[in-house]
This record gives C-alpha cells, structure tokens and sequence, in this order.
C-alpha cells in the first residue's frame, strides 16, 4: 500500500510540474527557450574570497536545492558547478511579479541571479537577489533531502541525480580527474609522449583477457574492443618514439565484482632503453607524486586501514612472497610433478591444461599470497607461462623480468622488461594459440606484425600498465569501481 501511495504521490507532483510549464510557456515564458546566461561567479570563489567579494555585485547560476517562503521574504540554497550559497530573495528587490514568478519555483529549478553578497546575522555568507530568473524547469522532484539517493542499484544508473544529491560523488569524479592529470604532469616531466593507438583491432592481444566482438560492414570482417594497448604502443619503440604512454578505455568482456568492469582504464608506458627495475621506480615516484599532488599527504586511509605510500616499498619475488606466507618453497621444485606435489601440501588443484610448474607457482600465488598485500608490494619474476610478453631472467630461463604492484590486496599495475626477441615472441605465441585452440579463450592469438616489428629490431624496453580506476578507489577510498566509474555497466532493467 505504501509503494501505491509513493506513486500516486510522485504521479501528483509530476503533474504540476507540467501545468507548471505549461502556464510559463502560454505566458510567453519558456524557460527552455533560453540559450544563454553570462555566469561570472561561483559559489565557491565567494565564499573563499568573501572580503573581496563583500558589497560587490555577482552573477550567479545553478539549481535551486531547497527553498523558504516567508511571505514578502525568502531564503533558498544555490547550488553550482564548485559549492552551494544561500540566496536571500526579497519582493522589494526583484519587484512584484518577478517574486510572484520566484514563489512559484521548484526545488530543482536551474535559475540564474544577480545580486550583491553579504553576511547574514547569524554569519552565513549570501547574495542578496537583485534579479532572479528560471533557467531551466525541473519536471521531477529530487530524492527527499535527508535520505538521498540511497538504491545503490539506482545510483550507478541515474548518475546524473547523484551528482546533484551527494556532494561527497561529486567530489570523488573531481578528485579522479586531478589524479589522471597529475598522471600527464608526472610522465610528461620525465620526458613521455602522450599518443593514441586504435579501439578496433583485428587482433586482440597484449594481455590474457576474452574480447568483444563486432562487425566492420564495409570491410565485412569481425574486429574486436581492444583488450590492451601494449602491442601498438612496443611498434612505436620499435619506430624510435622511445617513451610513450597512452591513458584510455580498455575493454573485456569477462566478470562484473567490485574490482572489475567490462570497461575500464588504463595507463601503459614503455620507455626504451629501461628495465622492470626502472618501471618499479617509475610506479613507485608516479603514485607517490600523484597522492602528495592531489590529497596533499601519501598516507591515506582505505576502507578503515591505513595505507602507508611513503618510504621505500617492498619488493620480493613471487617464490620468495609464497614462502613468506604459505611456508612453502617452490624454488626447490623442478618439475611439473614437483611443484604439483607441493601445492598439494597446501591444499591446492591445478586446473585442467594449467598444469605446468609455472601455472602451479601463479596459482600458490593467486590463492595463498594475495589476501595478505595490504601494504604496497611489488611481486617480482613471474613464472614464463603467465608472461608471454615478458623478457625471461637471464640467470633463470624458467622466470621473467616481471612484477605486478598490490595494495589493499588488489593488483594495481603490471609491468617488464618487454621480450624483444622475435624468435622468442612467436614461440611463446604458438603456445598461446595452442591454448586458445584447446579452449582457453582468453590466450593470445598470434600477432604476425608485431612480430614483424620487432625483426625490425626493438631496443631493451620497460613497459608498465596501471589500472586507474583501482588507483581513484584507493586515494578516494571508493569500495567498488563502479562507485569510481561515471557510467559503470549495468544490465538493462527489463533484463
């Protein structure tokens, strides 16, 4: 019954806000009409800058928030792109029709004044309406103020009502693009050239993922969302761009949870001539840099833990972190029967096809080593099998130049010093075609050009790939990406 009633009530206040519009517009006073109106100032600029702002004229706009007749007077809250201000509105001031016109507002409205800024009795910075027009009709009423938007199924897909409900949202998206910017700043610094390689591709590669597939027409062949951007960015260093980074949408069509989206982005950078040790370097100063420029502290807090960015992070190989935690050695292991044996001891099943010593390794790691990387960490020298762009050890053919960075046990970047070898390269693509042909459809195709490109001969190269989504989540302690994406993926309603 309370549902029917919420209806009825919503299909009430939905009706007079038509018969609303429809009066102003039988008056001659579209507010759709308006195409323009000349903002000068924000809330925000006056009331950080009061005393330069006391007694002088401002032109304001932006949506009514709340609103209190008081017969000749009234008082309502202003809200803009920065902050909100309280508007005092007098008939005097505006004249009569124009504050009959006022009364008749609805919160929600997009209106735009002129007036003069003062401090109330009770010391609240205002403006002082002069003129006061609608913008913009809001036809539905907003959440009740002092519940909100609470459905979080609704919020993900009314982002839009929100942003205009919850401040601290609005601030997060804020914050989010100060981070990818001090991203630019950082890497642009230290001498990278922002570039842009191709969505479509008629080769998914760089990364271990399952693709979307869609259809050209005029060239009538199936081409696929790009799953990374590692392999157009590594022909660029072959081209002799030697530090290049690209911050843009990835895209998989695999599992939605709390750290994954079928969209996303990244950033990935290679710079020629360096290793994986440098790309830790790199990791390391960027996200320190970013923390310090954008929250002024490298210490902040997630979910209820404080995560400590300053100081030198650990770094421990991925045999070392497994034996740090499950108290078993896989480094004294040999063969894919040994190392099946040892992770048998700790309570583990190699999957089907995924039975190699190195698979087995990765998975100890996975399943045991994970959960307990709250502090930053980077995991180094990955198993060959799970690496197939990576340059292998020299002192252990069996292991790559690899590492990937948790914090708050969540992988937040991956990095190595890149395979250049082309022989090398297309024998680890086969396997992965052998993979693929077995049914593993997130293993790699084979890149016939990329392997062309590097015959061309690529210099010793560090690449790193950063999740920036899970980078906002945890300098704005967002517990979901989706709390961190504008517009995540959600499934229709009628679905």
């Amino acid at each position: 019954m309370a549902e029917v009633n919420q209806a009825e009530d919503l299909n009430e206040v939905l009706r007079v806000r038509r018969e609303k519009l429809r009066e102003l517009q039988e008056n001659g006073q579209n507010p759709f009409e308006e195409v323009r109106f000349p903002v000068r100032d924000t809330a925000a600029q006056v009331k950080d800058n009061f005393e330069a702002y006391e007694g002088k004229a401002v032109v304001m706009a932006g949506r009514l928030m709340s609103k209190r007749v008081m017969g000749k007077a009234s008082f309502c809250d202003l809200a803009d792109r920065d902050s909100h201000i309280q508007l005092y509105v007098r008939r005097d001031e505006v004249g009569d029709d124009p504050y009959l016109a006022f009364k008749k507002f609805d919160i929600g409205d997009i209106v735009g004044i002129h007036g003069e800024v003062f401090r109330t009795h009770a010391g609240e910075i205002s403006v002082k309406v002069t003129q006061i027009k609608l913008l913009a009709k809001s036809l539905r009423p907003l959440p009740e103020k002092f519940h909100g938007l609470k459905d979080m199924d609704l919020k993900y897909r009314q982002r839009y009502v929100d942003l205009i409900i919850n401040p601290d949202v609005r601030n997060t998206f804020v914050t989010r693009s100060r981070i990818v910017q001090e991203i630019r700043n950082y890497l642009n610094k230290q001498g990278y050239l922002e570039v842009e390689t191709p969505i479509l591709n008629t080769i998914p590669g760089g990364a271990a993922a399952r693709p979307f597939i869609t259809h050209h027409n005029t060239l009538d062949i199936d081409m696929y969302l790009r799953i990374a951007t590692e392999l157009h960015l590594k022909r660029l260093i072959v081209g002799g761009l030697e530090r290049v980074y690209e911050i843009g949408r990835i895209f998989r069509n695999e599992g939605m949870d709390p750290k994954h989206n079928p969209e996303f982005t990244s950033i990935e950078l290679y710079e020629a001539y360096g290793d994986y040790h440098r790309m830790m370097d790199i990791t390391e100063d960027m996200i320190k840099t970013v923390a310090q420029n954008v929250l002024g502290t490298q210490k902040v807090m997630y979910q209820g833990e404080e995560i400590d960015l300053s100081g030198s992070w650990e770094r421990i190989t991925m045999i070392d972190a497994i034996k740090k935690y499950a108290g078993v050695d896989f480094g004294e292991t040999k063969t894919d029967a040994e190392a099946a044996a040892m992770a048998k001891s700790i309570g583990l099943t190699p999957e089907k096809g995924k039975e190699t010593r190195g698979e087995i390794i990765n998975l100890a790691f996975e399943e045991k080593v994970e959960e307990q990387l709250v502090q930053p960490t980077f995991i180094m020298d990955y198993p060959v099998e799970v690496s197939p762009l990576a340059k292998r050890k020299a002192d252990d053919p069996a292991m790559t130049e690899r590492f990937e960075i948790f914090i708050t046990r969540r992988e937040m970047g991956n990095a190595f010093s890149e395979l250049n070898d082309p022989i090398d390269q297309k024998e680890r693509f086969m396997r992965q075609v052998a993979l693929r042909a077995a049914g593993d459809e997130e293993a790699n195709m084979m890149d016939d050009d990329f392997i062309n490109a590097l015959e061309y001969g690529m210099p010793p190269t560090g690449g790193l790939g950063i999740g920036i989504d899970r980078l906002v989540m945890l300098l704005t302690d967002s517990p979901s990406i989706r709390d961190v994406l504008l517009f995540p993926t959600m499934k229709p309603l009628d679905k």
